[in-house]
């Protein structure tokens, strides 16, 4: 598993991530913001699935 996903990516995924999993607790209270917890795995970690699959890549090779 190498990095896929780059700087402003990961970023970007955490704070939607949090935002979707904070609509569980408050707001509309659904269930479609567990999907936080994937953009927050994946934003940490570094690597996206379904990059892989489709060839993308957002960090800089090193």
């Amino acid at each position: 598993m190498t990095r896929n996903s780059g700087t402003i990516d990961r970023a970007l995924r955490i704070i939607v991530g949090v935002v979707l999993l904070a609509l569980v607790f408050v707001g509309p209270k659904t269930g479609w913001g567990w999907i936080g917890l994937v953009l927050i795995v994946t934003g940490l970690v570094g690597f996206c699935p379904v990059y892989s699959l489709l060839g993308i890549r957002t960090c800089p090779r090193s």
